[in-house]
């Protein structure tokens, strides 16, 4: 039996929430991590994964070190650089993996302008190189298995979708990168972008974007696919999590109906990013193009002017002030 080669791994933003879940993939699949940076040294987390692994708080240094070991063919050369950085960064350090040599594995979302994925075609183009983008709602079971049943079925009719999630963050949030809409793109872009990936994915092409509602903790608007109408609400505002949740100490709310039947899939996400990474290891990786509807529907988002309770709502507006 021919053994996998093992790759090398450099990972920027080593400090962030989600880098933990990165360290894992690359550990499940077999695979090192052999060079780190975030400008936060708050990275103890790296011991429990790869504590052998360089680590930088200087992106200048991690650079050399990167170019280095390219040059030098040396046996930690990197094959892959993963990116948890914040959102506005994702852009240039995409263009840093694939100049350096590297493939790009990058977390959502993958740029926050349509136009900057036409920029990292070319330099894919220049460089041979490829990015590979973390869209794990695409790999979960329940998801491939309800576009399986939407693709083969005979509706006359689109499907009626409600989409409501609800996740509470304390007032550290606006004051951090993830609260600045320059830097992040703002709630619908840092929250959302994921479960528009997945409506296109299931339903797809879009073909109308309505905003009803957008401020820096909550937004809500209406989406039409080919194969869906779709009302959905974000929000980082523990006040909206419905009173019933509330009173029982939830602070997070998930609501997907389709039809009126909730999809249960609140179960199995603890490996997707895992089974992302087994993907792209075997070349089937999500690349640019596959980005581009979800990229667009946040960028309109964020350009659109909110016209408030009229048309197809989502009904927990009705419970924001306005």
């Amino acid at each position: 039996m021919k053994t996998a080669v093992m790759k090398n791994f450099a990972l920027i933003g080593a400090a962030g929430y989600i880098a933990p879940r990165h360290m894992q993939a690359i550990k499940d699949t077999g695979h090192r991590l052999v060079a780190a940076y975030d400008p936060n040294d708050s990275v103890g987390v790296i011991d429990s994964h790869f504590p052998e692994a360089d680590f930088f708080t200087e992106f200048e240094r991690f650079d050399r070190h990167v170019d280095k070991m390219r040059r030098a063919n040396h046996n930690h050369r990197i094959d892959y650089v993963s990116i948890c950085s914040p959102n506005y960064l994702h852009d240039s350090h995409m263009r840093f993996a694939l100049r350096s040599g590297a493939d790009a594995i990058c977390e959502k979302p993958l740029v926050l302008n349509p136009w900057n994925i036409d920029g990292l075609k070319e330099i894919e183009q220049d460089t041979g190189r490829k990015v590979n983008t973390i869209l794990q709602l695409r790999v979960h079971p329940a998801i491939i298995a309800l576009r399986d049943k939407v693709r083969s079925g005979k509706h006359k009719t689109k499907h009626e979708v409600d989409l409501a999630y609800i996740t509470s963050r304390g007032h550290w949030y606006l004051q951090s990168w993830k609260g600045d809409a320059k830097k992040s793109g703002g709630i619908a872009t840092n929250i959302g972008v994921h479960f528009f990936d997945m409506l296109h994915f299931i339903f797809g092409d879009l073909q109308q974007n309505v905003v009803h509602h957008a401020s820096d903790t909550k937004a809500a608007g209406f989406l039409e696919y080919e194969h869906a109408r779709a009302r959905w609400f974000l929000s980082v505002d523990v006040e909206d999590v419905p009173d019933a949740q509330r009173a029982a100490g939830q602070r997070t709310f998930r609501s997907i109906t389709v039809d009126g039947e909730e999809i249960e899939f609140s179960g199995g996400f603890t490996d997707l990013h895992t089974r992302s990474y087994q993907e792209i290891l075997a070349g089937r990786g999500y690349g640019l193009e596959e980005n581009r509807c979800a990229i667009t529907t946040v960028s309109e988002i964020r350009q659109a002017q909110p016209v408030g309770l009229q048309g197809d709502y989502h009904p927990f507006l009705l419970r924001t002030p306005h």
